[in-house]
């Protein structure tokens, strides 16, 4: 049976932790957040984060249903931090690629979070003020609904998806990616003409660019895309 989730105000209400500290959500989802860092998707359960907060794990039933509805909220809490201080600018394009790399780099900075969270839609605050948001900056720039509709989708999941294959990427222990990288140059760079004429002749480039995010270069691409629609909608 599902547990009964005590509205915010009367939780605040209750006593303190034993080390003295009044929980929240805020406060969980920040432990969280360090537990995930620390110990991975595995490392995180109630006990852990009753040990952490210096709580009985029941304790966070009264903030949370379970484990599933906090990942909800971690995911929730990741795009918050991205929109914390962003303000359109009334340029859409300028809007867009903000927001897309701001989107990126607040799952990036916490990877293990991100391949928990980022496929995931959580229907909270922070994620309804960003689909606004986005789909207003389109709406606003003149796009029709159904193009914004479209490139909204399209915008949405080429960000989640660009952050969670590098945030899989950062999730794995140091010496493994590094190993991962030195093969563009141990195997790309050094395979023949005669046999890899394409591979040969763009080594140099694929060295240094592919151990890069490409996201940046996504983004633009997308952007351009959605700026030749409207081009043609004035034209």
């Amino acid at each position: 049976m599902a547990k009964q989730v005590v509205p915010e105000e009367k939780r605040r209400r209750r006593r303190p932790t034993r080390s003295g500290t009044v929980l929240s959500e805020r406060l969980i989802v920040e432990a969280a957040l360090r537990l995930l860092r620390e110990h991975g998707s595995a490392g995180l359960s109630a006990r852990r984060l009753g040990i952490a907060l210096d709580c009985d794990p029941s304790t966070l039933y009264r903030y949370f249903r379970g484990m599933d509805e906090l990942t909800l909220a971690i995911g929730d809490a990741l795009v918050g931090e991205a929109l914390r201080g962003w303000r359109p600018t009334g340029e859409w394009r300028t809007d867009l690629h903000a927001v897309g790399l701001r989107i990126h780099a607040a799952y990036v900075a916490h990877p293990q979070a991100a391949q928990l969270t980022a496929s995931r839609v959580t229907g909270r605050a922070n994620e309804l003020a960003a689909d606004e948001a986005v789909l207003d900056v389109l709406r606003t720039a003149g796009f029709p609904l159904a193009d914004t509709v479209r490139i909204y989708h399209a915008f949405i999941d080429q960000t989640l998806a660009f952050a969670a294959l590098e945030a899989a990427s950062l999730a794995l222990p140091r010496a493994t990616r590094r190993a991962d990288d030195a093969v563009w140059l141990s195997t790309y760079a050094r395979l023949p003409a005669e046999t890899h004429p394409r591979i040969a002749e763009a080594a140099p480039l694929l060295s240094t660019r592919m151990v890069t995010s490409a996201y940046p270069t996504a983004l633009e691409m997308l952007l351009d895309s959605a700026q030749a629609t409207l081009d043609r909608l004035s034209s």
